[in-house]
């Protein structure tokens, strides 16, 4: 089964997904043993693999060693053109839906498309959007826009639905690395409510208590990365 199909399944069961999200800059591909030793055993589904701000060169590498190890669907979560790597199972396509440079939402999947056309990858076009959390992430600093604020649940929803409409399989809402505070649960609801496709979580998730009301408020996919990061032993924990 391709991984849009197994994520779209899940949605339909409402069964519940969670990623690691492992940032190349802060991962070795030598460290990719211990880390799914760590996720091992675990409710760990997916892992992403990528960074707002990644240059180096082992982004390859990570990728085959964390697929050999862990068994589990990788995915690339590239915060430009250049993270794309043919080892990995797919690509979340994304598209900063709730900027409005036009960089991020058709200029870097432009020079994408070329490496992507030629590539045997699974390619799973996500609307992205970025929801304050409190504290200005790498995602607002790169990409030079604004988080869409907390309290507008009305309008995250309608560019939500802008982009089911676009044609995206998938909506990301992401609150940012290093976020102070998860995504509302009820933008959650209000976004799973009118969509009918798979809603992902991310961003200030810090407790397995914060993973189950993501799931409990309509999230299919919710990902974690400093919370794992912070505390390897984060699911021996919970």
């Amino acid at each position: 089964m391709k991984v849009y199909d197994s994520i779209f399944t899940a949605y339909q069961n409402q069964q519940p997904l969670l990623a690691v999200l492992v940032d190349p800059e802060k991962t070795q591909p030598e460290l990719a043993v211990a880390l799914c030793k760590q996720i091992k055993n675990t409710p760990v589904t997916h892992l992403l693999v990528g960074g707002s701000t990644f240059q180096g060169s082992h982004l390859e590498e990570l990728v085959i060693q964390l697929k050999n190890e862990s068994g589990l669907p990788v995915l690339l979560f590239p915060g430009d053109y250049a993270q794309i790597t043919e080892a990995a199972d797919g690509i979340l396509f994304l598209s900063l839906l709730s900027g409005r440079n036009p960089e991020y939402l058709i200029e870097q999947q432009v020079k994408a498309a070329p490496l992507l056309n030629q590539s045997n990858m699974e390619i799973l076009p996500t609307g992205y959007l970025l929801i304050d959390s409190g504290v200005e992430t790498a995602v607002q600093r790169v990409s030079g826009t604004p988080p869409m604020p907390r309290d507008n649940t009305h309008a995250v929803a309608m560019t939500a639905l802008a982009g089911q409409l676009l044609g995206k399989k998938l909506i990301y809402l992401e609150a940012g690395s290093g976020a102070q505070q998860p995504v509302p649960l009820e933008m959650i609801t209000a976004v799973t409510q009118i969509l009918k496709i798979p809603i992902i979580v991310g961003g200030g998730i810090r407790s397995w208590s914060q993973i189950q009301a993501a799931y409990q408020a309509g999230a299919t996919l919710v990902v974690i990365g400093t919370a794992f990061e912070e505390n390897p032993e984060f699911f021996i924990n919970s």
